[in-house]
């Protein structure tokens, strides 16, 4: 008797795979143009999708709603290997790449979400208030933007 972990699983037609994964036909052409997930063609010229697609798909859509542009997806998804299915291991190793990065963006995020409502813009957008958190307009003279926001000050502006 035949083990149902053994048995190798059919590959996912175009459909299945929009299906399974909730992404449209139309967004898995596009990240097999990009070269994110990969297919092979059956004799009647329809793409066929290794099951390990369907973890890809859900990689790449995740990172995009942490804002991961996808040229950074595509280094990132290289590292797996092209000759197996990936393994828990090598998506831990992954998963590292992007840890300082996004710890990096949370920090930004709640930054931003703490100082919105006072510094919007440029950090001078409520008079009142910037007379005491910008006096003189001292964010001004380093140009457009969000001063506060971007952290980038070493003058004590930034949270």
């Amino acid at each position: 008797m035949v083990n149902a972990t053994a048995r190798t699983l059919p590959d996912l037609s175009v459909g299945e795979l929009s299906r399974r994964s909730g992404v449209p036909a139309s967004a898995l052409r596009f990240y097999e143009d990009e070269g994110l997930i990969r297919s092979r063609r059956t004799a009647g010229n329809q793409r066929r999708y290794c099951r390990d697609a369907l973890r890809r798909v859900t990689f790449i859509r995740m990172s995009q709603r942490v804002g991961m542009p996808l040229s950074a997806i595509r280094e990132v998804l290289a590292l797996l290997p092209d000759d197996r299915t990936p393994t828990r291991a090598d998506w831990a190793r992954i998963s590292k790449c992007w840890q300082e990065d996004l710890t990096a963006r949370i920090r930004q995020m709640e930054q931003l979400r703490d100082q919105l409502t006072d510094c919007i813009g440029c950090g001078c957008m409520s008079l009142a208030k910037c007379r005491l958190a910008n006096p003189g307009d001292r964010l001004g003279a380093d140009g457009p933007g969000p001063q506060r926001l971007d952290g980038h000050r070493g003058d004590g502006y930034e949270s």
